[in-house]
């Protein structure tokens, strides 16, 4: 009887701590591995809004940017910096059904704009993606991106498609969702507002 109750406990411990998209209703865990929940944001085409992306990070980066003003210009550089030099993890949740090559040349095309490296190291990137789709991404499909110096390893349902050994591809794609341009907008307002202090 304690053992079930305490499951339950732990159930609902967690799921307080999860964090809900407010533009979708998509629900981000607290934990991925030893990374916490940074914020979540929305990735829009217009008025269609195509993913929910959640962002994971160490303990580390949290600590570095606790003492950073959320109203500081240099937030947001602070948190791209420490993303790209620690282990972040982007995981992304369809709200809306793309094709298998649409979904994997925009995020891919997003990528290399901002890659100096390599051309093969994208299309290496595509083609773990691409892999990992039956056909369409459709609603509730995941892509989990983790970004580590060791390079970019791709998972797409929980399944894993392959790491691309190359710590300025992973970087590259830390700045997608962090850099001034970046495609989520609410993604970078959700991290600074939840790591960086008043």
């Amino acid at each position: 009887m304690n053992m079930r109750f305490l499951k339950v406990f732990i159930l609902v411990l967690a799921a307080a701590n999860a964090i809900t998209d407010p533009a979708t209703g998509i629900i981000f865990s607290s934990k991925i591995d030893d990374r916490q929940i940074a914020g979540v944001g929305v990735r829009k085409k217009g008025p269609i809004k195509i993913y929910s992306v959640g962002m994971y990070v160490p303990e580390t980066v949290k600590e570095s940017l606790s003492t950073v003003s959320k109203k500081s210009k240099k937030a947001l550089a602070t948190l791209r910096d420490n993303a790209k030099s620690s282990k972040a993890t982007f995981l992304l949740k369809m709200n809306f059904k793309v094709g298998a090559e649409k979904m994997a040349s925009a995020i891919a095309d997003s990528v290399a704009s901002r890659h100096n490296g390599p051309e093969s190291e994208i299309n290496d990137f595509k083609s773990l993606i691409t892999n990992g789709i039956s056909g369409a991404a459709e609603k509730g499909t995941t892509f989990q991106f983790d970004c580590s110096k060791e390079g970019l390893k791709v998972a797409v349902d929980g399944k894993d498609q392959g790491v691309v050994s190359s710590s300025q591809l992973a970087g590259a794609f830390c700045d997608v969702y962090l850099d001034e341009k970046g495609v989520s907008p609410t993604l970078r307002k959700s991290c600074i507002e939840t790591l960086c202090t008043e």
